[in-house]
């Protein structure tokens, strides 16, 4: 069955939704075949018990909580939940922004799933959750500096973790530049010019065809 609804049936979907919030969800865009609505991040808990609780919408399924970040600009985080309607067959995405300073309230009292959803967020992103009942890191390590999402974070990161044989414990040591390695994109099937490693003297010993 395909859960995909018409642009012109998202439409008015998101018209209803704006509508019946009481101001609590502000605006709606439909692009790709999806409904995105906008919130503000001080109300957001008010705002996805209105989209679960009301029973023209009935979203009660919350099936992921993300971030997204643009530091061009001031409040440089998206928070971004999508929710699913099983009895409607209907799906919507609210987003809030934030930024590094303002917490936004946890939503795990409203949907219990979003306690590692937001604990994730916080890792990967640096957004803190008020309210949050253990808001600790949850996919890196204990001690972890940064937040590896962010788009201002080093794709090489700032530590490097290793076990010392002699030591006899882990350690952690400041990244060292590595040299980029030499990619060949020469097509498979013009051949390369040079013998390519584990090739060497294959061609060697061939019989010419005539």
């Amino acid at each position: 069955m395909n859960w995909k609804l018409s642009d012109s049936t998202l439409t008015e979907l998101g018209e209803k939704v704006v509508a019946g919030s009481g101001g609590l969800i502000d605006a709606f865009t439909v692009a790709f075949g999806e409904l995105t609505v906008t919130a503000a991040a001080e109300t957001i808990a008010e705002a996805l018990i209105f989209l679960r609780d009301d029973p023209a919408l009935r979203f009660h399924q919350l099936m992921d909580l993300c971030g997204a970040d643009y530091p061009q600009r001031p409040r440089r985080f998206d928070v971004v939940y999508h929710l699913l309607s099983m009895t409607k067959n209907h799906r919507i995405r609210v987003k809030v922004q934030a930024d590094e300073d303002t917490p936004v309230p946890s939503v795990a009292t409203v949907f219990p799933g979003a306690d590692w959803f937001e604990r994730e967020a916080f890792d990967m992103y640096g957004v803190f959750f008020s309210g949050h009942p253990d808001l600790r890191r949850l996919l890196t390590d204990y001690g972890f500096h940064g937040h590896p999402l962010r788009k201002d974070f080093p794709m090489t990161g700032y530590v490097e973790v290793r076990y010392d044989d002699e030591l006899k414990r882990v350690v952690y040591e400041p990244v060292k530049s590595v040299e980029f390695r030499s990619w060949d994109f020469l097509s498979p099937w013009e051949g390369a010019e040079y013998a390519k490693p584990g090739q060497e003297g294959a061609g060697e010993g061939k019989v010419e065809r005539g």
